[in-house]
C-alpha cells in the first residue's frame, strides 16, 4: 500500500464573489467525493495541470457558453497506458482521465487536480452554495464539468444550476428576464443594449453587502456587465 501524497489546494480567484465564501477553500485537504477519495489509486506527484483562468470582466469580449472542461494541448495517452504507477484506477476515475492525459504527465496528477476541484465544490458549496456555483460558471474551477459528473456526481444540482446563468462580460442574445449577480462587491455595472448599441435597460453597482439584480428586456442583443462575476437567473 502506498503513500498519498498531498498538495496544498490553490486558493480560487478571489474576485467580487465575496472574501468570506472563498477563503473556505483554502484549508482544504483530502478529496471527499462520494467514497472515490479511498480509491486505491493515489497521487504520485504534484498536478502540473493549468489552471482554467477565467476572463477579467473589462477584458471579456465573447459570449459565455458555460462551464467547459479544456482540453489538453499536444498528444493525450491512449485509454491502454492510463495506469497509476500503484494501485488501479476505478472505473469512474478511468473515465475522467480519457483524453485528458497529456503524454508527459502521470495519470495520477490529473485526477489529483480533478479530486481537488470535487472538494473546492464541496466545501464552497457548504458555505456558500452560490459562491460555488459562481465560481463553477466563472471557470475558476479546473475541469469541473468532468469532475463533477465522473468523480463527485452528488454536485451535479450545482452543475445544473451553473447551467442556467452567465460569467460576467459580454453575452450575446441573453434569455430576458431577471437576473442576481453573485456578488456584493461594490462596482458592479450592467447595460443591456439592443440593436445598434441601443440602451434598453442599466443598473449601477450597489453598495458592498446587497444583491444586484438586473432587468434584461425582451429584444436585448448584448449585455454588457463589469465587476459582476457571474449571474443567475433571480
Amino acid at each position: 500500500m502506498h503513500t498519498r501524497t498531498t498538495r496544498p489546494v490553490r486558493p480560487l480567484r478571489r474576485g467580487a464573489v465575496g472574501v468570506v465564501a472563498l477563503t473556505a477553500l483554502l484549508a482544504l485537504t483530502g478529496c471527499s467525493s462520494d467514497g472515490d477519495a479511498e480509491a486505491k489509486a493515489r497521487p504520485t506527484q504534484s498536478a502540473s495541470g493549468k489552471k482554467a483562468a477565467a476572463t477579467p470582466d473589462s477584458q471579456a469580449s465573447a459570449p459565455s457558453e458555460g462551464p467547459r472542461a479544456p482540453a489538453p494541448k499536444g498528444p493525450v495517452l491512449p485509454d491502454a497506458k492510463i495506469t497509476p504507477a500503484t494501485g488501479t484506477f476505478t472505473a469512474k476515475e478511468k473515465k475522467f482521465l480519457n483524453g485528458r492525459v497529456p503524454v508527459d504527465m502521470d495519470p495520477a496528477a490529473v485526477l489529483q487536480t480533478g479530486q481537488e476541484t470535487c472538494q473546492r465544490v464541496e466545501r464552497t458549496a457548504a458555505h456558500d452554495r452560490n459562491a460555488a456555483i459562481g465560481a463553477i460558471i466563472s471557470g475558476d474551477l479546473p475541469d469541473a464539468d468532468a469532475a463533477i459528473k465522473q468523480l463527485c456526481p452528488k454536485q451535479q444540482p450545482l452543475l445544473d444550476a451553473a447551467s442556467t446563468g452567465f460569467a460576467g462580460g459580454t453575452q450575446k442574445n441573453p434569455e430576458p428576464g431577471t437576473y442576481q449577480a453573485l456578488t456584493t462587491a461594490t462596482g458592479c455595472t450592467w447595460q443591456a443594449m439592443g440593436e445598434e448599441g441601443k440602451v434598453l435597460a442599466a443598473g449601477p453597482g450597489t453598495g458592498a453587502g446587497k444583491k444586484v439584480t438586473a432587468e434584461i428586456p425582451d429584444g436585448t442583443r448584448t449585455f454588457v456587465s463589469t465587476g459582476c462575476y457571474a449571474w443567475l437567473p433571480a
